[in-house]
């Protein structure tokens, strides 16, 4: 056991920082650096709490400090404002949250930061925080892990208490 979690270890923390030296970004290395499914049917290594995700994450944040290679986020807009200006390239909040909503089955990654802009763009607006809480809830249920459930429910949940709570 501690011999295949030492190996998957090793695996996850030479695959990032190969990637890192390469000069890929972040997100680059977050989306290709993956361990084989194989491995992680084993009891001992399924992502019930943690997952590869978060620990190349932390990979490179040991070896890579909090910039993530995107020059955009070096002093990055608001992301109210980002948000706004997306939600108006769209054709509004509602339609950016609307196509997030039917990309959730698709790709529920690509989903959430529409919804999120949506209600960044408009944090008053009942119907997106509906669609926020139905998306987040969605990922919540095809997640494994426990940190990964928990934040996408608490984030479903902010959207509820928004809506109970009478947001305009």
């Amino acid at each position: 056991v501690l011999i295949d979690v030492a190996e998957a270890l090793e695996f996850l923390v030479e695959r990032t920082v190969s990637a890192m030296n390469e000069g890929a970004r972040l997100n680059e290395i977050v989306h290709e650096v993956k361990v084989d499914p194989a491995v992680l049917e084993k009891p001992y290594l399924q992502p019930i709490y943690d997952e590869p995700e978060f620990i190349v994450r932390n990979i490179w944040r040991l070896y890579g400090g909090w910039y993530d290679g995107n020059p955009a986020h070096l002093k990055p807009a608001e992301e109210s404002l980002l948000a706004r200006e997306l939600a108006a390239l769209a054709g509004g909040a509602v339609k950016l949250a609307e196509r997030g909503q039917a990309l959730a089955s698709e790709d529920v990654r690509l989903a959430c930061h529409l919804v999120e802009m949506a209600v960044q763009a408009e944090p008053d607006n009942k119907a997106l925080h509906a669609i926020r809480a139905e998306v987040y809830q969605y990922r919540r249920g095809v997640e494994s892990s426990l940190m990964a459930k928990g934040i996408f429910g608490a984030a479903a949940n902010e959207s509820l208490s928004q809506l109970e709570d009478g947001a305009g």
